[in-house]
């Protein structure tokens, strides 16, 4: 059994423009399993870009920040926080991480995975 599960989900979601209902939906259903098989769960979560609007971001940028606290996950809020807006951390299709933005994500969300990991 797993000490603890990282759930990132939704990114492709939004630049699809998948409705936001589908995303929480499909979350729903992951830690709905998670929690059934209790195992703690932690949310590496995605924010929509602006130019989807203001009613889509709205609904999907509620998502992770939602189940975090219906699951008692642990959260990142924004997984690419800090890299994506920073060019030399982006590989050149401006929407993935080079090694050193994976550098820069792992720097940032592994201190709080380990933290989640320590006894209640």
């Amino acid at each position: 059994k797993p000490d603890l599960v990282m759930v990132n989900l939704g990114g492709n979601d939004m630049l699809r423009g998948i409705d936001p209902k589908e995303t929480r939906a499909n979350l729903t259903a992951i830690c709905e399993e998670l929690k059934r098989r209790g195992i703690p769960i932690f949310l590496t979560g995605m924010i929509a870009a602006p130019n989807m609007g203001p009613e889509y971001t709205r609904a999907f940028n509620a998502i992770y920040g939602d189940l975090a606290k219906r699951y008692d996950a642990g959260l990142y809020p924004f997984f690419l926080d800090g890299v994506v807006t920073d060019r030399q951390l982006m590989l050149p299709d401006r929407i993935h991480p080079n090694p050193q933005g994976i550098d820069a994500i792992v720097g940032k969300v592994a201190p709080q995975v380990a933290a989640t990991l320590k006894p209640r």
